[in-house]
């Protein structure tokens, strides 16, 4: 598969993809988790919250950058990362925090793929 090049590729796919991932990842995110357990939310404070749209935002951006330049192996260092900085987090809802960084991570490389087609395309 193609990978990302900025010669060739029409900068408003880029753009739109970014502004698209970050629109959406945060409902993506809790409409999964809640699908997975009705109460989720119930329990988590405004400041764990907050910290968590703003983790997940960065990390949609990482991402997203290093699909788009194909920098694949480098996904595993941002998830081993996140695993580290939260890991008091994970301690207390080892399974809410998993199940969200996975979808965010699927979700943001999903969006990756289908921004590298259409620029491609779009080249």
């Amino acid at each position: 598969m193609n990978t990302f090049d900025p010669s060739v590729v029409d900068a408003g796919v880029v753009v739109l993809g970014y502004l698209a991932l970050l629109a959406t990842s945060g409902r993506v995110v809790t409409t999964a988790l809640s699908w997975a357990d009705e109460t989720y939310g119930d329990d988590v404070s405004d400041e764990q919250r907050d910290i968590g749209v703003i983790v997940g935002k960065a990390e949609n951006v990482l991402l997203l950058t290093f699909v788009l330049v194909g920098a694949y192996t480098a996904l595993a260092v941002v998830f081993a990362a996140k695993s580290i900085v939260r890991r008091e987090d994970m301690k207390n809802d080892s399974l809410f925090y998993l199940a969200g960084t996975l979808v965010n991570f699927t979700y943001s490389f999903v969006v990756g793929l289908l921004v590298t087609v259409a620029a491609t395309v779009a080249g």
